[in-house]
């Protein structure tokens, strides 16, 4: 692949009020070309993109472009940093008027150079705010597509998308389905612009002399038009790659716009090593209809203040997972101590969770066209949800984590949509750590507070998620939660239920396939009950929940310890059901005399008793 770096451009705005500034404090600039003027951290701008692309591993050649008026300050500029002579391509120009236009620069290096490779092409007056983004990642996402690429960004709040080509992308696809240089306010709602930052394949080089011979002027000529020409006319398969960091071609922009993108930029720079990330997800209990999350069925689930993972993000200089001191222990005071903290935790804390997540991170993103930054950090984490009760402890600190790598790398809810977010936390959880697991805890996590999940098989099959709708949480009962103080692994409780269910669609186990309509049925009349308030139609509900999952999965595989938990809830009157996949059970009892009664009846037979904080995410805003 070769490299063409564009500085042909005469910027003479900016060259003129650098010239005629009264304070002086630019007086020693004047003259100096737009690339070679200071860019972020007291770099030239093009020190920055040479320092980018001087990867012989990458680039077989790497061409500057420049006009005759500035030719001699590249020359002195290639001299000084080891970038070769030869390859400096004067293109004659020495004015605004008699410009040739970036796409005729473009094509004379190629011509006159007789270059028979794809290229990247990069304007080197351009400002970007993340001088850390991994170039390596544009070449191979460019490799992976059957086209062009262009590198696109989101506009921040204060800039015009009339100021700039803007591309509409198809999620699914990366291609880009229309280009619109400098449009009209109203004409798109896309916030997404393009920048001078391309990759061309060899054989639609020749699409660049065929745009010249249709724009004769040279103000034409520009590659916003070049693009739009190619994608909107020809329909050229061209793709898109999101760089979730902001740019600024310094281009036709005076002196008060320079500075202050410089300023803006440089600020955000030296802001973010100096901040941690500190982000949390709360454990749920399923309130209705599961287990039916895995087989298509509807449930209702609420996440809880009481129980939380928490995870930190650091920048540092090397990528770093922290073990927890507790989960992941390393040192032991005896083998005795390691026998019995092996016997019941197991050998599997939470630093796989963590590892998987970065790991499934970066491939989701190189997939979806999301080139991420070459910054490292250091990654911990906290958790006071007990392990192995079915509350969702594993997925918390995977959605914990990937909140902090979304803000770390600033990756948006366009980017990773919450529906797509909580396929993206069962994904780390089944295929790369092969745990048991359904969509409705990564929802609940993800949109947080009371959740209506409809998993419906049309619905998955047609959007690839199912229809997540948040629910009223004022004026909730006073839900309770008991779990066992020496739970079994959770996901045993599954038993073979799925294969019997995949059967019983087709050859003769009807049982299980109609229990999960069942559920779903039960959930849409406990949704009713909540918004009705009918706290005894929903505890009736409730314990209907129970019984159709004891009948299909029978006593055996629920397990003496949960079968106890609910026989003691009901002899106080309260309705129950199992959260999650067991060792825990939530309960509704409404007469408050009997629930105080209860706790110490839960406490005493050797389990942990509390009353259920609701976390509403709209009450803490």
């Amino acid at each position: 692949m070769i490299c063409i770096l564009l500085v042909a451009g005469h910027g003479t705005v900016l060259e003129t009020q650098i010239k005629n500034d009264d304070t002086g404090l630019y007086s020693h600039l004047a003259g100096v070309p737009k690339a070679l003027l200071p860019g972020m951290g007291g770099k030239k701008i093009l020190d920055f993109w040479w320092e980018t692309v001087n990867m012989r591993q990458l680039f077989t050649e790497v061409y500057l472009v420049t006009n005759a008026d500035k030719y001699k300050y590249y020359e002195r500029w290639a001299t000084a940093n080891d970038f070769p002579v030869e390859n400096v391509v004067n293109d004659g120009s020495t004015t605004l008027t008699d410009r040739l236009g970036a796409v005729a620069d473009l094509e004379l290096v190629i011509r006159s150079r007789k270059l028979q490779d794809d290229i990247m092409v990069i304007a080197g007056d351009m400002l970007c705010a993340d001088q850390n983004f991994d170039i390596a990642q544009v070449i191979r996402f460019f490799r992976s597509e059957p086209g062009e690429l262009i590198i696109y960004y989101e506009l921040e709040e204060s800039e015009k998308s009339s100021s700039r080509g803007i591309v509409e992308v198809c999620r699914d696809t990366h291609r880009i389905t229309r280009f619109l240089e400098k449009p009209q306010e109203g004409l798109t709602s896309s916030r997404l612009a393009s920048v001078v930052f391309y990759c061309v394949q060899r054989d639609s080089l020749s699409y660049l002399s065929d745009f010249l011979h249709l724009q004769p002027q040279a103000t034409h000529r520009s590659l916003g038009r070049f693009w739009e020409w190619l994608i909107n006319e020809k329909r050229l398969d061209v793709f898109g790659m999101k760089l979730p960091t902001g740019f600024q071609l310094i281009g036709q922009v005076g002196l008060s716009d320079y500075t202050r993108w410089l300023t803006h930029y440089s600020t955000k720079q030296q802001d973010t090593p100096a901040k941690p990330i500190t982000c949390r997800s709360f454990a749920r209990v399923g309130l209705m209809g599961n287990p039916s999350d895995g087989f298509n069925g509807k449930t209702i689930a609420m996440s809880i203040c009481n129980f939380w993972a928490e995870v930190t993000l650091v920048e540092s200089q090397t990528l770093v997972l922290v073990p927890h001191p507790l989960n992941d222990p390393t040192e032991f005071g005896s083998l005795q101590d390691l026998f019995c903290i092996s016997r019941k935790e197991g050998y599997l804390g939470g630093l796989r969770l963590l590892q998987a997540t970065c790991k499934k991170f970066y491939q989701f993103c190189s997939k979806q066209g999301i080139a991420l930054t070459k910054q490292n950090f250091t990654l911990k984490y906290d958790t006071n949800i007990p392990r192995q009760v079915g509350l969702a402890g594993s997925s918390a600190i995977v959605s914990a984590t990937l909140k902090c790598l979304m803000k770390f790398y600033n990756i948006t809810d366009d980017d990773l949509p919450k529906s797509i977010r909580a396929n993206f936390i069962l994904n780390v959880e089944t295929e790369e750590l092969f745990i048991t697991a359904g969509l409705q805890d990564r929802v609940v996590q993800v949109y947080e507070g009371l959740v209506y999940m409809d998993f419906s098989k049309e619905l998955m099959e047609e959007q690839g998620h199912g229809s997540y709708v948040s629910m009223d949480m004022s004026g909730l009962p006073p839900f309770w939660l008991a779990y066992l103080s020496d739970p079994s692994d959770s996901g045993r409780i599954h038993s073979n239920i799925r294969q019997r269910w995949l059967s019983g669609a087709s050859s003769g186990e009807p049982l299980v396939v109609e229990a999960m309509k069942t559920f779903a049925e039960l959930t849409d009349q406990a949704r009713t009950a909540l918004q009705d308030k009918d706290w005894r139609r929903l505890a009736q509900l409730m314990d209907q929940n129970f019984e159709l999952r004891r009948s299909v999965y029978t006593d055996p595989c629920l397990g003496p310890g949960n079968l106890a938990m609910v026989q003691l809830a009901r002899q106080f009157g309260s309705a129950v059901k199992l959260p999650g996949s067991g060792g825990a059970v939530v309960g509704l009892c409404l007469d408050e005399a009997r629930l105080v009664e209860m706790r110490r009846a839960f406490q005493e037979a050797g389990c942990v008793f509390c009353v259920i904080a609701p976390y509403d995410p709209v009450g803490r805003r």
